[in-house]
């Protein structure tokens, strides 16, 4: 129902108005802030564009490849406001790794329509659901550990940790299900945990920040 592939937008429209769009905030970025944030700003635009979205119909590392443009707003962010530092960057990987068993349980729920639709995404390349498995769990696991780094830097206090590794252990175990049991309900329950996930860890954050 997006516009686009809703017919409700012509191509050559969403490449007008997306094109304005990129450049506009491109040279705000410029204007207000430093060639670095601009930089990220287009790299993001690049490898969303130009590597994910014609990788989307070829490899199922599109899910990989695009988990990147979809992190590095944080650290565009935190850049403006101090520089690149372990601080961002904890941020950038939180989302990244965030996004694959979030995306796995997506790509199992909706497996068919996504073979229907040619995009060779995990569980369309292995109906098993076991690589898609093994991929939210050991993603899972390392966002777990990742996730208590802006403890370890100085950006959060104890109790951000504490609740990270309750967060990510709840994820964790939700992933662990998806795992062995390849079900659409156990894929679901990772997907809303995932969306519950990212907020609740964000929120922390900032009321425990140092």
């Amino acid at each position: 129902m997006r516009p686009l592939p809703d017919g409700r937008v012509s191509p050559p429209e969403a490449l007008v108005f997306g094109t304005l769009l990129s450049a506009t905030g491109l040279i705000l970025l410029l204007l207000y802030s430093t060639w670095l944030e601009s930089a990220l700003a287009l790299a993001t635009l690049v490898i969303y564009l130009a590597i994910y979205t014609p990788l989307k119909r070829r490899s199922s590392l599109a899910t990989l490849v695009g988990a990147i443009p979809g992190a590095l707003p944080p650290l565009i962010g935190w850049t403006a406001a101090r520089g690149i530092t372990a601080g961002g960057l904890s941020l950038f990987f939180i989302v990244f790794l965030w996004k694959i068993p979030h995306f796995m349980a997506i790509a199992w729920m909706y497996r068919d329509d996504y073979s229907a639709a040619g995009f060779p995404m995990l569980p369309v390349i292995d109906p098993t659901g076991r690589r898609a498995g093994h991929q939210a769990v050991g993603y899972a696991a390392a966002l777990l550990i990742v996730s208590l780094v802006p403890t370890f830097v100085g950006l959060s206090g104890v109790v951000y940790a504490g609740v990270a590794a309750v967060l990510g252990s709840a994820l964790l175990v939700l992933a662990v299900r998806f795992a062995r049991t390849h079900t659409d309900a156990a894929a679901r329950r990772l997907f809303f945990g995932s969306i519950a996930y990212l907020p609740l860890i964000w929120i922390v954050m900032i009321a425990d920040k140092r």
